[in-house]
C-alpha cells in the first residue's frame, strides 16, 4: 500500500493548480462533445463532471502503480507532489492510449443520444462541465474538496444554471447532497437515465445489473435503471448484494492500494457473476475496475443505445 498522504497531497495539489487531479488540461480530456450535434439550449445542463473522460488515465496511472506497490520504488512518489502538474499531466495524457479515449466518449455520446431520443430538454457548454472533487472528499480532504466545489458551483451559478442531468454516481452524490451543505448551492440534479422515455421493445435478453455504492446505498436509486431496463423488456437477474445492501467494487481504493482494489472487487465480481448473466454497470469507476479483473461487463448506456438502433 503507498502512503496515503503522498497520494491525497498529489491530487489535492493537482487540483489546485489546474482544477485537475491529474494535471492535464481540461481541453485535453473534454473531447467528446466536438463529435457530437449537441443542443446549445435547453432546460437542464448535461454535466458529466469529467469521470468518463478521467477514466483512461486512471487506467494507465493505476497500471503503474500496480507494478510499484508494495516495492522500494514506491517511496518516490511522496515526490510527485512537487512535478509541475501540467507536465506530469501532459505526460500521462501522451501515454493513455487514444482507442480508450475514444471508447469512453463513445458512451457520453450514447447518453446524449439516449437523451435526445427521450426528448429531454438539455444542452451542453463545454466550460461549464468541471470535475466535481468528489475524490478528495472520499480521501478525506476535506478543505481541498470544499474549495474546488465553492469554484465550480460559482461558475454554474453565475452562468444561470438551475438543473443538472449527471452521468454518474460519484458526481450525482457530490451536487445532490454535498454541495447544497458546503456551498449553499442548491441545484436540481437529476441522473440520466431517470429521464429516459424510449418506446419498449421485445427483448429475451436479461443481465446482472452492478449498483454501484453511491446509488445504492446513499441516493436510493438502485430500482430506477432496473425499471427503465424493464420497460425495454430487459429482465435483472437479482444480485444477494444489491441496493442498500449493494458492495463495492473496489475502485475508490485503487489510487491507494491497487492490490487492495483488486481484493475487493474480486468479491464483487463472483457477487456479480452467480446470477449468470451478462453484468451492467452505470459507473466510470466500477466498469474499469471490473474491467481490469477480466469481467465483460458493459455501461447501462450502452444497452440502452443498442434499443435505439434495434
Amino acid at each position: 500500500m503507498y502512503r496515503p498522504r503522498d497520494i491525497i497531497e498529489t491530487i489535492a495539489g493537482n487540483l489546485r493548480r489546474t482544477r485537475n487531479p491529474f494535471g492535464i488540461p481540461n481541453a485535453l480530456v473534454n473531447r467528446w462533445w466536438k463529435d457530437a450535434d449537441l443542443p446549445k439550449n435547453g432546460e437542464a445542463l448535461l454535466f458529466t463532471g469529467l469521470m468518463y473522460q478521467f477514466v483512461p488515465y486512471i487506467e494507465t496511472a493505476t497500471g503503474y502503480l500496480a507494478k510499484f506497490e508494495d516495492t522500494p520504488w514506491a517511496e518516490y512518489l511522496r515526490y510527485a507532489r512537487w512535478a509541475p502538474s501540467t507536465l506530469s499531466g501532459l505526460g500521462l495524457a501522451l501515454i493513455t492510449p487514444g482507442r480508450d479515449k475514444r471508447k469512453f466518449n463513445r458512451t457520453l455520446q450514447n447518453i446524449a443520444r439516449i437523451l435526445t431520443a427521450s426528448r429531454a430538454s438539455f444542452y451542453y457548454r463545454p466550460e461549464l462541465d468541471q470535475y466535481s472533487g468528489v475524490l478528495l472528499y472520499d480521501l478525506g480532504d476535506q478543505k481541498t474538496f470544499e474549495n474546488h466545489a465553492h469554484w465550480v458551483a460559482r461558475r454554474l451559478t453565475s452562468a444561470g444554471v438551475k438543473k443538472l442531468i449527471t452521468v454518474d454516481p460519484h458526481t450525482t452524490y457530490a451536487l445532490k447532497e454535498l454541495y447544497p451543505k458546503i456551498t449553499g448551492a442548491h441545484f436540481e440534479v437529476t441522473p440520466y437515465f431517470e429521464k429516459i422515455r424510449i418506446p419498449a421493445r421485445k427483448t429475451d435478453r436479461t443481465v446482472t445489473l452492478h449498483d454501484p455504492c453511491f446509488y445504492g446505498r446513499y441516493l436510493g436509486l438502485s430500482d430506477v435503471p432496473a425499471r427503465a431496463l424493464a420497460a425495454l423488456g430487459i429482465q435483472c437477474r437479482k444480485v444477494e448484494q444489491s441496493g442498500a445492501f449493494t458492495h463495492c467494487c473496489g475502485g475508490p481504493a485503487e489510487s491507494i492500494s491497487p492490490k487492495l482494489a483488486g481484493e475487493v472487487g474480486g468479491r464483487r465480481l463472483a457477487q456479480l457473476s452467480a446470477p449468470g448473466a451478462p453484468i451492467v454497470a452505470m459507473c466510470p469507476i466500477c466498469l474499469g475496475n471490473l474491467r481490469k479483473l477480466g469481467a465483460d461487463v458493459e455501461d447501462l448506456s450502452s444497452i440502452l443505445a443498442e434499443n435505439l438502433a434495434a
